[in-house]
């Protein structure tokens, strides 16, 4: 069992990995006008992520980690769509972008997961606090 410490700190990583993977990406685009467009607004929710997970991480109140972390789920379903977009437009084979579709998913899973708790938690709150 990791510590929460450790499980934020590999939840940094990932998601700067996840940035820097999409930069990646951004360089190899063809040189086309849509290609240029989708992958312009793939790599600012991709990047997007990593930056508002930090803030997530500095949140000074329950309600202000809650609507950072909402954000977080947003730019990372933004990601993921604009993903299945390239591939849906033939941008890139499915092939090559499999991995980042993959890590997209699992990463809006914990972050989706996470909001879910968190709403569950102001919830249990309220109703202690109600009797």
């Amino acid at each position: 069992m990791t510590s929460k410490i450790e499980f934020i700190q590999r939840m940094q990583s990932r998601t700067k990995d996840f940035a820097l993977r999409s930069i990646r990406l951004f360089r190899a685009l063809p040189k086309t006008e849509e290609a240029r467009l989708i992958g312009k607004q793939y790599l600012r929710a991709a990047t997007s992520v990593a930056a508002n997970y930090r803030a997530v991480c500095r949140s000074r109140s329950k309600a202000e980690y809650f609507a950072k972390l909402s954000i977080v789920v947003e730019e990372t379903d933004e990601a993921l769509f604009w993903l299945e977009i390239m591939i849906a437009a033939e941008i890139l084979p499915e092939v090559k972008l499999k991995s980042l579709v993959e890590e997209a998913t699992e990463l809006l899973a914990i972050f989706s997961s996470a909001r879910k708790n968190t709403i569950i938690n102001k919830k249990a709150m309220a109703n202690s606090t109600i009797q």
